[in-house]
């Protein structure tokens, strides 16, 4: 798709860690600087230890950079309390990790739709039923519905847990090793879907993989090294 204005800015963004919490332990991050434009399709490759789930954590506002900005369509995230945090999460930002993360006990569509019960304008049960069902249809996954996650295999799991992170329509899509868990033919399938969600529903997204393969299929492609983030 056609990408737009910069929508994600990071300036300067340093992260540190030590046993004890305190910013004064080794740097993960080192002055990361990134521009992201609306409806842009990024991957984000490095050797493991590298901070790429670091950094995409600060971009999803679950952790707050020890130093530098991080601004979000305008917004300097560093000024805004845990509430409205959690609200941008909620509504604008979704997530897919390595594991699906799935509710043992529900449904692939009442899966889905746990996130709408976050949602601070929470459209009505038909609405929010009828895009559930509509996003499962698009993946392929019409007849497992309702099916539970242990009776699904592991790369329908990640579709579902793919449409889960899509039904608050969010503007930014975050990615930490979706295939991680994946057969070949499962992980190339997976990202297939992200690059055509990315396409066809406008949203920005951001995949942090070791798969040169899924890199691949992202328009921009960076490398996370020593807590450096250079071009590829």
């Amino acid at each position: 798709m056609t990408e737009g204005p910069t929508f994600l800015e990071l300036i300067d963004v340093e992260k540190r860690y030590d046993s004890a919490g305190r910013a004064e332990g080794p740097i993960v991050l080192k002055g990361v600087s990134l521009c992201v434009q609306a409806g842009q399709a990024l991957a984000v490759v490095g050797p493991s230890g590298s901070g790429k789930s670091t950094l995409l954590n600060i971009i999803g506002t679950l952790d707050r950079p020890t130093a530098g900005k991080v601004l979000f369509d305008g917004r300097d995230l560093g000024t805004l309390n845990d509430r409205k945090l959690a609200a941008i999460r909620a509504v604008e930002i979704g997530f897919v990790f390595q594991l699906h993360h799935l509710l043992p006990q529900c449904t692939a569509l009442e899966n889905v739709l746990v996130p709408t019960l976050a949602h601070p304008d929470r459209p009505d049960p038909a609405k929010r039923q009828k895009r559930a069902t509509e996003l499962l249809q698009r993946v392929g996954l019409t007849e497992q519905m309702h099916s539970r996650p242990g009776q699904l295999s592991g790369g329908e799991c990640q579709r579902v847990a793919v449409v889960r992170a899509m039904i608050n329509s969010p503007r930014l899509l975050l990615a930490d090793e979706p295939t991680g868990s994946l057969d070949r033919e499962a992980s190339e399938n997976l990202a297939d879907l992200l690059a055509e969600l990315n396409r066809e529903q406008g949203v920005t997204l951001i995949v942090v993989t070791h798969s040169e393969a899924i890199a691949a299929r992202m328009g921009r492609v960076l490398e996370l090294r020593d807590g450096s983030l250079k071009p590829r």
